[in-house]
């Protein structure tokens, strides 16, 4: 016999929100089952995106001021903590899967434990945590990430793992947290950074120029 931890019994539950919205989305994955395998594939896979986007942020930042290299070493750190605020506000507003209350819908993802809360989408706060730091760092890194991070919360919701509101909380949560995380490290640890620039860190944090390359 399954044993419910006490918390799920107190769970909030989000349907009443824009579970008919999420009801349509749903119902538009059930009339495209071939793209159900793709998206699936891609909600995950989809983060490296946001690896890649902020690997090159630092390689670009190797030749450019110190302040841009510590902006870019900041920009995983603020998606971290970003992240991390997220999990604590999902055991704060404690909201059930979409597959618990709306168990009729059309689902491609499996459902997971009660307690596994849907709000804030913990994908689509990584997704737009990113767009947040990069903006500091890389308007153009930036501006990809935002499509990306749009395409990211779409998935969440066809997959049928989190309503809308979920994806939008997240966004709303992630993209101030991560900028003002952002824009704090990059001021604060500037010398640090500079000082890693001189010492044996240096070839990863500096690049040299051809031309002294080249001598």
């Amino acid at each position: 016999m399954t044993t419910v931890h006490p918390a799920a019994h107190l769970a909030f539950d989000g349907s009443g929100i824009d579970g008919s919205l999420f009801t349509s989305v749903t119902g538009f994955a059930r009339d495209t089952k071939w793209l159900n395998t793709p998206l699936d594939l891609w909600t995950n896979a989809g983060l490296g995106v946001f690896a890649i986007l902020m690997l090159l942020g630092w390689w670009n930042a190797r030749r450019r001021d110190t302040r841009t290299m510590t902006l870019a070493l900041a920009a995983p750190v603020a998606v971290g903590f970003a992240f991390a605020v997220a999990e604590v506000a999902k055991k704060l507003v404690a909201e059930v899967r979409p597959c618990y209350s709306l168990p009729h819908a059309y689902f491609v993802d499996s459902c997971p434990v009660r307690t596994d809360y849907a709000f804030p989408s913990g994908h689509s706060t990584t997704a737009f945590a990113t767009v947040a730091a990069l903006w500091l760092l890389d308007r153009r890194l930036a501006g990809i990430a935002t499509a990306f991070a749009f395409f990211e919360g779409f998935t969440r919701v066809y997959l049928g793992d989190h309503y809308p509101h979920d994806v939008i909380g997240a966004a709303l949560l992630a993209l101030p947290v991560a900028f003002f995380a952002s824009w704090f490290l990059g001021r604060v640890a500037v010398p640090l950074v500079e000082r890693l620039r001189g010492g044996a860190l240096s070839p990863l944090l500096t690049a040299t120029p051809a031309a002294h390359a080249a001598r």
